[in-house]
């Protein structure tokens, strides 16, 4: 169970994992120690999966989002675990949701421009097997992009 603590100490570390352990404690109002084992359980019990890096997608020439849903023919099982299997191949492929709906998944694709965009869907996604039909939105603005969760 998480106490207050441990709950400010996530959202710290969701908005800067960089921070020092004793910044972290001034912070918190706790040892650096206390902090330091915190973090350690916090980790050991997977409420703390990693720490990344969050990339400007502007620098990195990679602002061309695209939602990309996905219908496939059926929902057989061996299908399902097929696709699933293979769209985690793609770095293109930012998230993958199996949803409820018209279609079965929601792709999150991030490249250059809309010719990478065509190329990966010729050269990759319309390879795979079993898919029916997809429907592409792009992003026009970023209006709320956040990672952090509110424990």
């Amino acid at each position: 169970m998480l106490d207050a603590k441990d709950k400010k100490l996530l959202i710290l570390l969701q908005n800067d994992s960089k921070k020092t352990t004793k910044e972290l404690a001034n912070e918190l109002d706790l040892s650096v120690t206390a902090v330091f084992e915190r973090i350690k359980k916090l980790e050991k019990q997977q409420i703390i999966k990693k720490y990344v890096a969050l990339l400007n997608n502007e620098k990195v020439q990679k602002n061309f989002i695209v939602l990309c849903h996905v219908k496939l023919v059926q929902h057989k099982k061996e299908y399902i675990s097929q696709f699933e299997k293979e769209i985690t191949q793609f770095p293109e492929v930012l998230e993958c949701f199996h949803v409820s709906g018209d279609y079965d998944y929601i792709l999150k694709i991030c490249v250059r421009d809309i010719q990478e965009y065509r190329e990966f869907m010729v050269s990759k996604l319309t390879n795979l097997q079993h898919i029916a039909s997809t429907q592409s939105s792009f992003m026009i603005k970023e209006v709320k992009n956040s990672t952090v969760i509110e424990p």
